[in-house]
């Protein structure tokens, strides 16, 4: 499909409250296929809707365990459990990360790509993502959470080292 702009720290959209989802359109899909080809592109786990400039509650998540990536349409949390702090970066927050604190079990309800609703448990970096991406649905982002400042990251420093 097409890879589109991500859309950066200070952008006004990244700040405002999504619209639910009241029917896939052929619109729709193509979105979905294209926040897919774009987060891939970018070398991330999880991309909202705003990230890329449409103020619609979707987010595609993928975190690398070798299942399909996951569509959430009207994503919800359910049930948090636990807790994990570590760094998290985003897209819209390139070459930064910083230390957040999250829920190290979340479940999710929420409709994929074929408005069939599903309900999805995540832990660790799954449930990480998950809370990541809704927030974004909400107009918030993780800067807002992390506790001790953002730091830069090289994520070429590991090949360097070979």
């Amino acid at each position: 499909m097409a890879i589109r702009q991500i859309r950066l720290a200070g952008d006004p959209i990244l700040n405002k409250v999504c619209k639910e989802v009241k029917k896939m359109t052929p619109m729709l899909e193509v979105l979905i296929e294209d926040m897919l080809d774009t987060m891939y592109e970018a070398n991330g786990v999880g991309l909202a809707a705003p990230q890329v400039g449409v103020l619609k509650r979707i987010a595609v998540v993928d975190v690398g365990e070798g299942d399909a990536p996951i569509i959430m349409i009207n994503p919800t949390i359910v049930l948090e459990e636990g807790e994990q702090t570590g760094d998290e970066g985003c897209l819209s927050v390139p070459g930064k990360a910083g230390k957040v604190t999250r829920p190290n079990r979340v479940v999710i309800r929420a409709f994929d790509e074929h408005m069939n609703e599903y309900e999805m448990e995540g832990t660790e970096l799954m449930a990480r993502a998950f809370c990541h991406e809704i927030e974004h649905l909400d107009g918030h982002m993780y800067t807002e959470h992390v506790t001790d400042g953002l730091h830069d990251v090289n994520y070429d420093e590991e090949y360097d080292e070979e």
